[in-house]
């Protein structure tokens, strides 16, 4: 067994991960979006909780057997943010991804400076080795995008951090 840890940022404790609930214009489409990073889902935690305007903010810990799922799933692995990365993230950001759907998806964090870059990139001001370059300055952490029910299945609740914001 080859367990990870994976981290997710929100306004509650999430113990049943429900696709229903995904926003549909993110980095790799539909999904429930985990991190290994603990720091960045506490960020993106503080981030829904002001964008709900909620009073609260949870990061829920999950189990993941990597091994187990590699044996069974359908997975798309990016590395580093290369060309493939960099259209895959902006096809899904724009609507327009048509290709394979995978169950479960890993790369690189498209942050709110990728995010500028993408812009930047959309936009024709620079090409795709221009905005990969601008990319690899930035850390950017993995991701782990769960994009079906078979996939969410190997992914095992364990804890939470939560914190309530008295004003």
């Amino acid at each position: 067994m080859n367990m990870i840890t994976l981290y997710h940022g929100g306004s509650s404790t999430v113990k049943t991960p429900n696709l229903i609930l995904s926003r549909k214009y993110l980095d790799f489409g539909i999904g429930f979006y985990t991190t290994v990073n603990k720091d960045q889902a506490i960020a993106f935690a503080q981030k829904v909780m002001i964008r709900k305007e909620k009073k609260s903010q949870s990061v829920s810990i999950y189990n993941f057997d990597i091994e187990a799922a590699e044996k069974s799933l359908n997975i798309l692995k990016f590395s580093s943010p290369d060309k493939l990365w960099l259209e895959f993230v902006h096809q899904n950001r724009s609507g327009t991804y048509t290709g394979i759907q995978y169950d479960l998806v890993i790369g690189p964090v498209a942050n709110d400076d990728v995010f500028a870059a993408l812009i930047v990139y959309e936009q024709g001001i620079l090409n795709v080795e221009q905005t990969i370059e601008a990319l690899k300055i930035k850390q950017l952490y993995s991701q782990y995008v769960f994009k079906t029910e078979k996939a969410l299945s190997f992914l095992k609740f364990e804890n939470s951090i939560e914190e309530d914001i008295r004003s």
